[in-house]
């Protein structure tokens, strides 16, 4: 069963965060762990939390099952544009430019790799002719 986790308004742009998020996306939890914590780019620390608070929504779904025999991964991850603060900066000749502070939001589903114990099995049915 996956587990939803979102990050809103988190004052990057959208770009830089897709970054970081395409070196993740579709890989072990654990790998993905390693890879933002080692990661120098400033939005690392943050979307480690994200992932760090999808597992623990995870755990509360399933409870009873271990973490590590799950086999966790990253299911979908996507970053969408949030709100953009519009500021002014000093131009020349009295005029202004617009500066765009830009924002998204991150949205992160984490589920299990583990098959089902029990999986049935398609049996084809071979049709018998009758001779004439």
């Amino acid at each position: 069963m996956e587990a939803v986790a979102r990050l809103r308004n988190y004052p990057t742009s959208p770009r830089k965060m897709r970054l970081l998020v395409d070196l993740i996306r579709n890989k072990d939890v654990e790998f993905a762990m390693n890879t933002l914590k080692f990661n120098k780019m400033d939005p690392s620390v943050p979307l480690e939390k994200l992932l760090m608070s999808a597992v623990a929504n995870w755990r509360v779904k399933n409870e009873g099952v271990d973490v590590t025999e799950a086999n966790l991964y990253v299911k979908t991850i996507f970053v969408d544009g949030g709100r953009s603060l519009k500021r002014m900066r000093p131009a020349p000749q009295g005029r202004a430019y617009r500066v765009r502070k830009r924002s998204n939001h991150v949205t992160l589903v984490v589920d299990s790799r583990t098959m089902p114990s029990e999986m049935t099995e398609v049996t084809t049915e071979t049709e018998t002719t009758t001779e004439s």
